[in-house]
């Protein structure tokens, strides 16, 4: 009877892997797998971009963070996402599903003082992120910036 059992639970979680499987591949910008967003996940597919470039000591690390802001893994969300610019007060660092009403992807560009901003491009005396990092930033903006 333990068997069946065991075989009756398996069989109802196939269509879920089955499901899980067609999520794609993960090698591009989106493709994650990050559950809901488009496609674009915060943690899997944002939060990568902004650890090894931004959130570094001196700069947007919890210890220290500049101007307040912490890019660290599990505070981005809370940092950014509705949050007003120092810089530029009228507009939200992360304004969701509006990449155009969102700092973070000005500073990035370099697009800062297009809008009213000031200060350099980010980050600040290092490489500029790629296409590809900052298109995975809008990617995840434009898909109303989950919190995933």
């Amino acid at each position: 009877m333990k068997s069946t059992t065991a075989l009756r639970r398996l069989a109802g979680t196939l269509p879920l892997l089955a499901l899980l499987a067609c999520g794609g591949d993960s090698s591009g910008p989106g493709g994650g797998g990050g559950g809901g967003g488009g496609g674009f996940s915060l943690s899997l597919d944002v939060q990568p971009i902004l650890s090894s470039n931004c959130a570094l000591s001196g700069c947007h690390a919890t210890v220290g963070a500049q101007l307040g802001l912490d890019l660290s893994s599990g505070r981005t969300f809370a940092s950014t996402v509705g949050i007003p610019a120092v810089e530029l007060s009228t507009m939200n660092l992360v304004t969701p599903s509006n990449t155009a009403q969102s700092y973070l992807v000005h500073k990035i560009e370099g697009t800062q003082a297009s809008v009213g901003g000031i200060g350099g491009r980010m980050p600040l005396g290092g490489s500029a992120l790629s296409a590809t990092q900052i298109a995975t930033i809008k990617g995840w903006i434009d898909a109303g910036a989950p919190d995933n």
